[in-house]
């Protein structure tokens, strides 16, 4: 074309062809895609912004938050637990401060899993507007417009995941939808209201403040709402603090979540401002601590909570969480309570009903307190649809049960599962919405399990996993030791608490517990013994108990009260038993100065329930004899985690490293690789973690050796590990009977840990080869 020359109108016209494609790039868009592609697929993920993470960027500022903040031991695994060790070992700032305090590290923690994932393609920038259909259930294609590109995107593919949020290419494909919040009659949920009403939970924008050391005056402009009124924050459930943005700087009704997004924008706009010119300017209490505080970023991205809900093959109701059902095509698993803002937001009285209740008596949050429970494969899949699926916070679900679903960490566990199951099914050649009923979705669970992620009810059953044929030893094996009172005053007993002890010998004779009474007279402690399921059995009384007693406490501060139980517990050696304290006021017990891995505690809320005290800590405890409950043998359990036990090999903390772990089978097999799952990143969430942060108990150093020709010979090596999860290749495929994991540093704990051990044979296929391994892994063969 000659200079001058101008081509006709209209955008350019893209035409592109993939196996997979996913539209939307949130956590739930992004692990889809990730996953997808590990396995095989040839995978283009579509997102309409610029950075990937959707209220988790740098343009919302939302930390993404799971199970884990109210169940110890609970943090979702996988891809999400990837991506979030990654940030948290290269991210100079923390999160500590809630809304508002994500920085670009964590976009381009994702960005570069994004570029350095084989088979993923991704499309920024670009937002679906059309949907082409093949037939009434199966999608052809999705049309995209690539902003300030004069691009149009067509894009087909053999299956599609939407996790736009908004339902978008549901929608537009005709599938049925939701919006609003259904009536009590209709499914009889506990939080509906009465009447059904187009009302959902509200979109938020948030703001950062930082101190620059001087004061720093601040004028609102004149378009800004004007607040003056102390009590409409605090009688409204909404605090006030000089340095953060605020969850609940909130608005939907009358505004549409998704129609009226740019008068929401604007109108939060003008809100956020308000509230700032009010903690600078005319909090009573605030305002002084707000001196030097100067604003410092303001979101402009509205985070949304809720707009359409896509009807899958299953309908889940608040029932399945409070119930924990059990489903046979687990795929995911959730533990946020049910979390429903008040609609309108701050044109409501309050912001959610929770936030104002009184502490020790909170009956919205004991009726809202769920989990862990289970996510089925049926609500990531369209109703009546051959190739379309979804996950985020447009799957299946009621309203009152996407108050706790919808949650980043919970919705990047149903995205890395859709991703997963998309794939398998691909391969396996049959339709996404067949899986949930054919044995596929065995396949399915089994292959999360082998890429990290946790189901509450699957374990390995790997038939390729070579290890589970083997048996496990140890240089040494931890004990459950005596754990001493932290320093400082205790928590009184105001209510039952609990503490979980795992069980790893034949017998309980005697347990101690260091208690407290102020009262200047002795006082008398009830006390009983349980076995229970899990360590998230949260039943106040989960049966007859194991044994029963009345301690006396005589006045005093730290006393060691001792409890000549005497209770024979073989039948119960691999699991937990809990020790609770009825509640006395006048008498405390301390909290223990370290936590034994696996051992956590909980308190009574009410309606014959416990939940987990504080951010997951261990109440001081002996106990005699002391429970062998870290064997070596725990790493072959299927299970990655504290849940029905320890699942975990400990070595002794009084022995110094190296140590290690051997396996061992009947004659020699053939190894290609071996994968480890190693303990940290789990009792807490992601916001207790501070920047730069490399977990103590993770192993830092360690090697891989098999026995060959009557010698131990090394290897592979890995070095500078802060990670949860190792894929160690052997440069050459090796045949032996004998293998062993040596842990020669950790980075901070006195004990080796690991929590699995699986090893492959040379043609096992796994396309997932993790990146996380890099750059650890080197073969020394």
């Amino acid at each position: 074309m000659n200079a001058g020359q101008r081509p006709a109108a209209g955008p350019r016209i893209v035409e592109e062809r993939y196996d997979i494609v996913v539209c939307g790039g949130g956590l739930a868009g992004f692990c889809a895609a990730v996953a997808a592609a590990r396995h095989g697929a040839q995978v283009c993920l579509v997102q309409d912004r610029p950075v990937f993470g959707g209220n988790s960027s740098s343009e919302v500022r939302v930390p993404p938050q799971g199970a884990a903040s109210f169940h110890a031991y609970a943090r979702e695994t996988g891809i999400i637990s990837e991506l979030l060790i990654e940030e948290r070992a290269v991210n100079h700032e923390s999160p500590v401060f809630d809304n508002g305090y994500i920085n670009s590290v964590w976009d381009m923690v994702m960005y570069n899993m994004a570029v350095s994932t084989p088979g993923l393609t991704f499309k920024l920038n670009s937002s679906v507007t059309e949907v082409v259909m093949r037939d009434v259930r199966t999608v052809d294609s999705v049309v995209a417009r690539v902003a300030n590109a004069e691009t149009e995107l067509r894009l087909s593919a053999e299956t599609f995941i939407d996790c736009t949020g908004d339902g978008v290419v549901a929608a537009l494909a005709g599938c049925t939808w939701r919006y609003g919040t259904e009536g009590r009659d209709e499914f009889g949920e506990p939080h509906a209201p009465e009447q059904a009403s187009d009302a959902v939970m509200g979109s938020s924008i948030h703001i950062k403040a930082k101190d620059v050391g001087r004061p720093v005056p601040f004028v609102a402009p004149e378009w800004a709402v004007r607040y003056d009124d102390p009590e409409f924050f605090w009688k409204g459930g909404r605090g006030v603090n000089p340095y953060s943005g605020f969850w609940w700087l909130e608005l939907s009704v009358p505004w549409h979540t998704i129609h009226d997004n740019e008068t929401l924008r604007h109108e939060l706009t003008r809100h956020a401002l308000g509230i700032w010119d009010y903690i600078k300017n005319r909090d009573p209490v605030v305002r002084e601590e707000a001196r030097n505080y100067a604003l410092d970023w303001i979101g402009q991205v509205p985070g949304k909570r809720e707009s359409r809900r896509i009807v899958g093959e299953y309908w889940m109701t608040e029932h399945d969480p409070l119930r924990r059902t059990a489903f046979p095509d687990e795929v995911a698993f959730g533990g946020w309570f049910i979390d429903l803002h008040e609609p309108g937001g701050l044109l409501a009285e309050v912001s959610e009903r929770s936030a104002v209740e009184a502490p020790g008596s909170q009956p919205y949050m004991t009726k809202s307190y769920v989990g862990p429970f289970g996510i089925p494969l049926r609500i990531l899949i369209a109703k009546d649809m051959n190739n379309l699926m979804m996950a985020g916070r447009n799957v299946s679900v009621t309203h009152a049960a996407l108050g706790t679903v919808r949650v980043m960490g919970t919705t990047a566990l149903m995205g890395q599962a859709a991703g997963t199951a998309a794939a398998i099914a691909l391969r396996e050649g049959i339709r996404v919405r067949r899986v949930p009923e054919s044995e596929v979705v065995v396949k399915v669970q089994q292959t999360l399990l082998r890429d990290g992620c946790f189901l509450l009810n699957a374990k390995n059953e790997d038939a390729r996993d070579l290890a589970r044929l083997a048996t496990a030893s140890a240089s040494s094996e931890a004990a459950l030791a005596p754990v001493e009172p932290a320093p400082g005053p205790a928590d009184k007993l105001t209510a039952r608490r609990g503490q979980w002890i795992a069980i790893g010998a034949d017998r309980l004779d005697t347990l101690a517990v260091s208690l407290s009474n102020d009262s200047g007279a002795p006082q008398q402690v009830e006390v009983r013994l349980y076995a229970v399921d899990d360590l998230w059995d949260y039943r106040a009384v989960p049966g007859e108990p194991l044994a029963s007693a009345a301690l006396i406490v005589p006045p005093g501060t730290e006393r060691w009260i001792e409890w000549p139980v005497q209770v024979d517990v073989r039948k119960y050696r691999g699991r937990y038993a809990r020790l609770d304290l009825l509640a006395n006021p006048h008498v405390a017990w301390h909290a223990a100065s370290s936590l034994e891995p696996g051992h956590v505690s909980a308190y009574e809320i009410g309606e014959g329930k416990m939940r987990k005290l504080g951010n997951g800590v261990m109440m001081s405890l002996k106990v005699e004899p002391p429970q062998s409950c870290y064997e070596a043998s725990n790493v072959l359990s299927g299970v990655t985690r504290p849940h029905r036990y320890t699942n975990l090999w400990r070595s002794d903390p009084a022995g110094s490293l190296p140590q290690w772990l051997e396996l061992r089978w009947p004659q020699p097999v053939a190894i290609g690789s071996v994968e480890l799952t190693l303990p940290g990143h789990l009792l807490r969430g992601y916001m207790q973690y501070p920047a730069l942060y490399r977990d103590q108990q993770c192993p830092k150093e360690l090697v891989v050796e098999a026995y060959v020709d009557g010698v131990w010979e090394r290897i592979a090596v890995v070095n500078d590990n802060y990670r949860r999860r190792l894929v160690v290749p052997f440069a050459e495929p090796l045949s032996a009977d004998r293998l062993r994991v040596v842990v020669l540093a950790t980075n901070g704990d006195p004990s080796a840990a690991i929590y699995e051990v699986r090893c492959y044979p040379p043609d096992s296929d796994n396309p997932n080869e993790r990146q996380e391994d890099e750059p650890n892994e080197h073969a020394a063969k």
